[in-house]
């Protein structure tokens, strides 16, 4: 669960709460009910129920489905002649008089399924002139709450004395998000809800891409600044209504969030504290705000460090690095102290050992990081390089050169050297960069883009790196799909999958390292278990370590094979088996065959030959690093060109499998994707292409007169 937010640490002490459901969540385009949308409502309603909560709702919805239905009567009564005669707008009262009944059947019948009572309370302004009836109105709302009882509001718009109920906006209330903000005062409520068809509040219109969610409104920050679209194309609402309903309940002591009515969980995230929706509340001024533009002004940022980055020289951009590496080496007493502050608490928080290995920057990983950074530095220098030069036609020169991809966004877990590896590599490829790593390695983190950050020259400005501290800003950034270009997970299957699915930006990485060690029945046992151990047991938090072991049938109870499982028993390596390998040596069933262990403990399985083996990979692995243990050099070749993995061994531990050990310099990651880069992948996956034409003058005129030769020329 996402922690709560500090400005909404209120949320706690709710009991009473108000949700206001407007026309665009009830109904769908063509004007017929959502009833999707009302069924999560109704659920979402039933758990605060039940957790005690006093939900009251205050619907719309009823002028539009009357209106839907009453077009369908008309129709039905029409002849083929009067349906040529222009058609007179249906009356606004007699479609609410219509659309109310079919509106609370439903609210009936879905709150029934769930074994929970509703009841229907009609009023129209009028009422609220009167102090007998809001003493009756709030002693009637008690009752029923005592009761668990959910009652459900709506203007009575089919006897609203209202002369024109749709545009006038007097009164003591003029639409059902006034009424929701005049319920909350008058009934006491601690939160009021107003469903919404966008998320909450943004800057400007919510489709253009420059407009960001406003997660706190602050009057004296935010008036004036926002544009409003169009009001609620069936209701009479829309995000005008609700700021100003919002404004009018937040300024007389109930807090009010506005968020969407079409996610089917976003009333519940609002009651824990999630920072979800925009949250109008009378101290928000007096709160010190998180800067709500600081993911995308970070973004741009980094672009603008990125392009001066790559105007200046290739020495220049080489001497940053190696005034990176000198830099950590020369702070190395200072990074090892706050790293062992992360490490102690995430040891008292009690978390696993295999994270705390990949959060430990053990004796000897700075020095050894520095070293990685200088071998990169001195690498041939990545960006600009020609690629391809080709004669297009006389005079008429093209050229296919590599440059930086623009910004990246890396998220990563647990391991802070990840963040001196991924920085080193941006500053080479001359990429912009936004980190953000895990809470678990917040101090090592910080002192880290510290360090690095200072080493980074005011002519390209330290900006060029940007360490994102809170895990709210993350979906802002993954909104961000114009101003970073790709981003690239690090961590468990769960952090890849929840950003594969919530951004349109592209993610170059891995979900899972599901790697396999195949032995062969013509294996060379005493290096097979060299492999195996080293692969298992070097490392086994890495994405590269081993965590199934295929056997050859034939390799079963001889000497060799006991050998092997002995050592990985002896190392403390616990074994589980597949269907056939558990019965036939007798140890415990794997929960799973597609599993990630990331620590001291290793699947087997018993397969009839290699055929079977690479048919096992595809299946249960995830094309990350797969290997072969074989002397049969024609069975170590099928295995080689057959099996679709980003890397693939023959007689060599999966833990080979880095950008460091390729010569890369170092990684920002492995990906298994087939496109773009694939495998560890180092500064030229982290780089695009540009095509540069020099010509003199010529033009295509429908391509007369060209004559176009394509002569590939030398480099």
């Amino acid at each position: 669960m996402a922690a709560m937010d500090p400005t909404r640490a209120f949320i706690k002490d709710v009991k009473r709460v108000i949700i206001k459901v407007g026309t665009a969540v009830v109904t769908r385009t063509e004007g017929r009910l959502a009833l999707g949308r009302l069924g999560a409502l109704c659920e979402q309603v039933k758990e605060l129920n039940s957790r005690g909560f006093e939900v009251i709702l205050v619907t719309s919805g009823a002028v539009g489905v009357g209106r839907q239905r009453l077009r369908y009567r008309r129709l039905l009564n029409s002849s083929f002649s009067d349906l040529q005669k222009p058609q007179v707008e249906l009356d606004g009262k007699a479609c609410a008089a219509v659309g109310q009944n079919g509106l609370m059947a439903l609210y009936d019948a879905l709150f029934s399924q769930l074994d929970v009572t509703s009841s229907q309370l009609l009023v129209t302004d009028s009422d609220f002139k009167d102090p007998d009836f809001r003493m009756q109105l709030s002693e009637t709302v008690n009752s029923l709450l005592a009761l668990r009882v959910i009652p459900v509001f709506n203007e009575n718009d089919a006897i609203s004395t209202r002369k024109a109920p749709y545009e006038d906006s007097s009164g003591i209330f003029w639409d059902n998000d006034s009424l929701a903000a005049l319920l909350a005062m008058e009934l006491k409520a601690d939160l009021l809800i107003l469903l919404s068809d966008v998320e909450g509040l943004y800057s400007g219109p919510p489709s253009e891409p420059q407009s960001k969610i406003i997660h706190t409104y602050v009057k004296e920050k935010h008036h004036g600044e926002i544009t409003f679209g169009d009001k609620s194309r069936v209701g009479r609402g829309g995000m005008t209504a609700k700021v100003k309903a919002a404004i009018y309940s937040a300024s007389a002591g109930t807090p009010v969030v506005i968020t969407s009515g079409f996610a089917t969980d976003s009333i519940t995230k609002v009651l824990k504290g999630e920072r979800v929706g925009t949250l109008f509340h009378q101290d928000a001024s007096l709160w010190a705000l998180p800067n709500e533009v600081s993911a995308r002004e970070m973004a741009v940022s980094a672009r603008e460090c990125s392009r001066r980055l790559q105007s200046v020289s290739s020495e220049e951009r080489k001497k940053i690095l190696l005034d990176i590496a000198d830099a950590l080496e020369a702070n190395e007493k200072l990074i090892r102290t706050e790293n062992e502050s992360d490490i102690a608490a995430a040891q008292q928080a009690g978390i696993e050992k295999s994270l705390i290995s990949r959060l430990t920057l053990k004796p000897g990983k700075i020095s050894s990081l520095a070293k990685s950074i200088r071998v990169l530095a001195n690498m041939v220098d990545p960006i600009g390089q020609i690629l391809k030069r080709t004669e297009l036609a006389d005079g008429l020169i093209l050229e296919k050169t590599s440059c930086p991809l623009g910004v990246l966004l890396i998220v990563f877990e647990s391991r802070p050297d990840a963040l001196v590896q991924i920085a080193s590599l941006a500053v080479r490829s001359g990429n912009g960069l936004l980190l953000k790593g895990g809470k678990e390695a917040m101090r090592s983190n910080a002192i880290l883009h510290k360090v690095i950050c200072g080493a980074i020259p005011s002519t390209v400005g330290d900006k060029l790196i940007g360490l994102v501290t809170s895990r709210d800003e993350i979906p802002d950034l993954l909104k961000l799909d114009d101003v970073i270009d790709l981003v690239i997970p690090r961590g468990s299957n769960k952090l890849v999958s929840q950003i594969k699915a919530s951004t349109k930006i592209p993610v170059l990485g891995h979900a899972d390292g599901i790697c396999h060690v195949y032995i062969d029945r013509s294996a060379d046992m005493d290096m097979a278990k060299r492999i195996v151990l080293d692969a298992k047991t070097d490392y086994p938090a890495a994405c590269n370590a081993v965590e199934t072991l295929l056997i050859h049938k034939d390799l079963l109870k001889t000497e060799g094979l006991n050998d092997i499982l002995l050592e990985l028993k002896t190392e403390g390596v616990a074994l589980y088996g597949g269907p056939r390998a558990s019965d036939e040596l007798g140890i415990p069933k794997a929960k799973s065959l597609h599993h990630e262990y990331n620590s001291m403990a290793c699947t087997l399985e018993i397969v009839d030959d290699v055929h079977t083996a690479i048919d096992h990979i595809h299946r249960y692995g995830s094309a990350h690093t797969d290997c072969i243990v074989a002397e049969d050099l024609k069975v170590a070749d099928i295995f080689l060109h057959q099996v679709d993995s980003a890397a693939v061994f023959h007689n060599a531990s999966t833990r080979f499998c880095d950008g460091a050990r390729f010569g890369l310099g170092a990684e920002v990651g492995i990906s298994t994707s087939r496109i773009h880069a694939r495998g560890p992948v180092g500064v030229e996956g982290l780089l695009t292409t540009r095509w540069i034409l020099r010509g003199s003058g010529q033009v295509v005129n429908g391509d007369q007169g060209v004559v176009y030769t394509h002569n590939n020329l030398p480099l």
